[in-house]
């Protein structure tokens, strides 16, 4: 039975990988402007510095490799979370740490400091979203996971109020409009410095987060029986935290707020692999990383107005997945 679970584990993320490959290959390809084979190749390889490596190494390069990295760490620390509290409705909006994020980059954006550093909005969210992870520790310490949800929540209201707070006194309504259409979630227009700014806590992030797989197997059994087990709870707390603020929190910093992957990515892997969650991460993490590529290749590729904002595709989707998931629940609940 295990080595047929672990058959069918490798099998999926072989496949996963290999769509992820695809997928990565369209991605370069697809657009407003669709790049013709052979000037792909000549882009590609940077033979020519024409118009095609411009967008290939420019534009869509840096969009590629950020939408991987924003998706397996969406996709990782769900699965962590969901380990963590033991609910499959967890996702890495949770604790805060999104939340908080959000409210750094628009602290930034209210002041105008984005308009004249362009790191100023990264730098501020990767700010916002470790002291909101420090807050719902503070508020949840000793408290055990229900405690920890809890101070997840109010510190998820109280950067809300703050984000409301500032659209309310926004100085000018283009200041309005930017923190709205920054919230709503985007990979257009990011650059190698985002890749290069949020690469080393994605990093961070994702240690501190794999370093949580043996605990969640203990505690899949119940808290009393992990710590029987020797699993240290607040250890394990402080990882799953800390890990979501460095990953999570410096995705949002960059992409802006982008909902459900972390969610569905979980779900979808758990018939493959089973539900002992230490088997679950590393698929969960590239299911993340396929689901968000291939969304952001289909909004570039609806032709209606505006280009569609990625965290509005993307809730438009997990939202029915969300009902099926609650639904699902409800039947199967004692």
């Amino acid at each position: 039975m295990k080595i047929a679970r672990t058959t069918k584990r490798g099998m999926l993320i072989g496949t996963v990988l290999l769509l992820i490959a695809i997928t990565s290959l369209a991605s370069l390809l697809a657009g407003r402007v669709w790049l013709p084979p052979r000037e792909f190749w000549n882009g590609l390889s940077g033979a020519d510095d024409n118009l095609a490596s411009q967008i290939i190494w420019q534009l869509r390069l840096p969009r590629l490799i950020l939408a991987l990295e924003v998706g397996a760490a969406l996709g990782l620390s769900g699965a962590v979370l969901q380990g963590v509290t033991r609910n499959p409705l967890a996702e890495p909006g949770l604790l805060g740490v999104s939340a908080g994020a959000a409210l750094g980059a628009v602290v930034a954006i209210y002041f105008g400091l984005a308009g004249h550093i362009l790191s100023a909005a990264p730098v501020f969210g990767l700010v916002g979203a470790l002291l909101a992870s420090i807050l719902t520790l503070a508020l949840g310490r000793g408290g055990g996971t229900i405690t920890l949800i809890l101070a997840g929540t109010a510190v998820t209201a109280f950067a809300g109020a703050g984000i409301s707070l500032a659209l309310n006194l926004s100085p000018s309504p283009y200041a309005a409009y930017e923190i709205m259409t920054w919230l709503m979630g985007s990979l257009a227009d990011r650059t190698w410095l985002h890749v290069w700014l949020i690469t080393p806590f994605l990093i961070v992030g994702a240690v501190l987060l794999f370093l949580t797989a043996r605990a969640l197997d203990a505690l899949s059994l119940g808290e009393a029986q992990a710590q029987s087990l020797g699993v240290n709870l607040r250890s394990l707390y402080l990882l799953s935290v800390f890990g979501t603020a460095f990953a999570v929190g410096a995705s949002t910093a960059v992409t802006g707020a982008i909902g459900f992957v972390g969610l569905i990515a979980p779900h979808l892997v758990r018939p493959f692999v089973g539900h002992q969650p230490s088997r679950v991460l590393i698929p969960a993490a590239f299911t993340g990383a396929l689901l968000l590529l291939g969304a952001d290749i289909v909004i570039r590729l609806i032709r209606f107005g505006p280009e569609m904002k990625l965290g509005v595709f993307t809730s438009l989707l997990g939202t029915p997945f969300f009902f099926w998931l609650v639904v699902r629940l409800r039947k199967t609940a004692p």
